[in-house]
């Protein structure tokens, strides 16, 4: 028993029929039954094998159905119509969806056309009553016994998707920044479930959509069921990571037990352990091989392909580990007489497609063995009769080495219709004759003997597998230590190498601040430490008033200047090139409301009337000569307030021309309007 099927066994089965009311009403109730497994035997259970005693009965409703599947997650949800938990299809599907991860919802009754459950009821002996919780406790048993067919609208594909958990934003100083450690987050993420799908030895394929420092997201479809994904949806900072399972066209139905044929194992052992199986018509099923896996891997897979009745090998002696496979089946062994030359191993193989050498090797083995069995396979078919399964009997003649009279007398349905005698040949004739009772007994006893045998042995391997497994549960947790002490130890180095790289930054951008400071400190410096040879006509006793520079009369030389310097109320402005200006440009200068204007050349019509009209003095600068020394210069406050005032009085002259036009041109207009009429006449 595999310890995937242990942790089956543990979980509880529900099985639920309508109490009253309909699906499609507004409030229906359900019967629910719940089989507990527990250490004991339960008076109320059957007569099984089933490790389920503890019954639980009760009436709910839908809701709170639905509560306690999630949470006591039971193995299976039974019932005798899907259909009674849902009202159609699409709801049949959402609640398929609800499901928790290795819950199984099961109609006992078979598929599409599903029996009467009285009927499924009798034939497995499982007590039965009409009363809707008898049919819940009936249905409960006949799904705990593996009877019945899984609904599903999901494939055992499932997609897991790990992308962004937040938005990278609309921009700003730092977006770049901010995106790429988003990205950079997904990529990191992704490679995390990579390599935990690695490790649980899944296949998958992956698909990435790359972005800007990393991965935008990526998504895995992986070849498993969720409750198979050592993985879970998660959100996290900046990455989320969300499992789906793939959606079927419609529902289908499962049977919970599939027939298992009998089979012919190759094994080929070693650093990578390699399998193969064969039917007994000698058509290759399936491959198998890993460097990981163990022999409790290797046996599972086996289990799932079919019965082995035959395990190969494809040297000479058989190898201890192909030994422990064939006693642990109970099957009966076959080896070459001599190792398989590589040859030959290429020819028999030579049309079946296999990954690498090992799984040719046990490929060979197993249709070599198949090779020396065919004949005996083909005698035991013609000898069988009709209604006895051909495989059956030759199992029991190549695994229980018995003959083909013995094995169909044992699978006969009626012993009686056997040739008389056939068993007394050994029979002491003191002992009186057996009734056919008596001997019917004596066969299964015997059966018995066999059965209990092989159950120890079974028992034994168990034990030692379990001992393998606290063994290495042990190393795991010491290994998940490890690494719990190793991840920590690279979180705090991150935190610091991140501060780190903070202070590093705010210490490069106050060194630039402070050269930058330092530069003007200089200049300043430089300036008014000037020798009086630069000022030749400035006393040291006069006063002096700063001059901003514009390169030229334009919009962009003003918001260069505005920038460098700054252009505020009650500065004084040089025009380098007054030349060119438009309104704009004028405008732009008076809304900075300059004390003054100093201009070297022509301003245009344009500019000269906004200027005026904003009443800002505009002075030339042959009138009010600048020093300039680098970048900044001065001007001498006398020479400022005179031409200003020189200004002044032209612009209350041009004033008084401007108002008398303006007069002259209404008394024009005012004539011109009223003489017009006696002309007309």
């Amino acid at each position: 028993m595999t310890s995937r099927t242990i942790r089956a066994r543990d979980r509880p089965v529900f099985g639920v029929d309508v109490q009253s009311g309909d699906v499609r009403g507004d409030d229906p109730s359900y019967a629910l039954v719940i089989l507990d497994p527990v250490d004991g035997d339960d008076p109320d259970a059957p007569d099984t094998d089933e490790p389920l005693a503890r019954v639980t009965r009760d009436v709910v409703s839908l809701r709170k159905l639905g509560r306690l599947i999630a949470d006591r997650e039971p193995l299976y949800v039974a019932t005798d119509n899907a259909y009674e938990l849902a009202p159609d299809k699409n709801a049949l599907v959402g609640f398929l969806r609800s499901l928790p991860d290795g819950t199984r919802l099961v109609q006992v009754t078979g598929a599409e056309r599903p029996e009467p459950l009285s009927r499924v009821a009798s034939r497995h002996g499982i007590p039965y009553g009409k009363k809707p919780m008898k049919e819940a406790e009936a249905a409960a048993r006949l799904a705990a016994a593996n009877v019945g067919h899984e609904v599903t609208a999901f494939t055992d594909e499932t997609t897991v998707k790990v992308s962004r958990g937040r938005s990278t934003g609309k921009g700003g100083w730092s977006q770049d920044r901010y995106t790429r450690r988003i990205h950079g987050n997904v990529r990191k993420r992704s490679r995390q479930v990579q390599s935990k799908l690695d490790d649980a030895n899944l296949e998958y394929e992956r698909e990435v959509t790359e972005k800007y420092g990393g991965y935008a997201n990526a998504v895995f479809t992986v070849q498993a069921r969720p409750e198979e994904i050592p993985l879970s949806n998660s959100r996290a900072g900046d990455v989320r990571v969300e499992i789906d399972r793939e959606r079927r066209d419609g529902i289908e139905y499962e049977p919970l037990v599939k027939r298992r044929d009998r089979v012919i194992v190759g094994i080929d052992p070693g650093t990578t352990t390699a399998a193969a199986v064969v039917g007994l018509d000698g058509t290759v099923h399936d491959r198998y091989s890993s460097r990981t896996a163990d022999t409790a891997d290797v046996t599972e897979w086996i289990i799932e392909q079919g019965r082995p009745i035959l395990v190969a090998a494809d040297v000479e002696p058989m190898p201890e580990t192909v030994e422990k496979f064939r006693r642990s089946f109970d099957a009966a062994g076959w080896q070459p007489t001599t190792d398989l030359p590589i040859d030959e191993k290429l020819h028999r193989t030579r049309e079946t497609n296999y990954d690498n050498d090992h799984e040719r090797d046990a490929l060979a083995a197993a249709l070599y063995a198949y090779d020396a069995h065919a004949d005996q396979f083909e005698r035991i078919s013609q000898k069988t009769p009709p209604r006895l399964d051909r495989e059956e009997v030759i199992a029991g003649v190549v695994a229980g080495d018995a003959s083909v009279e013995s094995v169909i007398e044992d699978l006969r349905e009626d012993p009686g219709d056997d040739d008389a005698g056939s068993g007394d040949d050994d029979a002491d004739p003191t002992e009186p004759e057996r009734t056919e009772s008596e001997e019917t007994i004596r066969r299964l006893r015997e059966r018995v003997d066999r059965l209990e045998s092989h159950a120890d042995q079974l028992e034994t391997d168990v034990s030692e597998r379990d001992d393998r497994i606290e063994e290495l549960e042990a190393a795991l947790e010491e290994a998940k230590r490890e690494e719990r002490i190793e991840a920590r130890s690279r979180r705090i180095v991150s935190r610091l190498e991140r501060e780190t790289d903070r202070l590093e930054r705010e210490r490069d951008e106050a060194r630039e601040t402070v050269a930058e400071l330092e530069r003007k400190v200089e200049t300043l410096k430089e300036l008014w430490k000037l020798d009086h040879s630069n000022f030749n006509d400035v006393a040291d006793d006069e006063g002096l008033v700063s001059v901003k520079t514009v390169e030229q009369f334009t919009l962009d030389a003003l918001d260069a200047t505005d920038e460098a310097y700054g252009l505020v109320a009650g500065d004084v402005v040089y025009l380098r090139d007054a030349s060119g200006a438009g309104r704009r440009t004028a405008e732009r200068l008076a809304d900075a409301e300059p004390r003054a204007v100093i201009r070297d050349g022509n301003l245009s019509d344009v500019a000269d009337q906004v200027l005026f009209d904003h009443d800002i003095p505009v002075v030339p600068a042959a009138a009010v000569p600048v020093r300039e020394v680098d970048e900044l210069a001065v001007t001498r406050e006398a020479e400022l307030e005179a031409a200003v005032d020189d200004w002044e009085t032209q612009a209350e002259r041009r004033r008084r021309d401007e108002k008398a036009e303006r007069l002259d041109r209404i008394i024009s207009e005012h004539r011109a309007g009223t003489t017009l009429p006696e002309t007309e006449e």
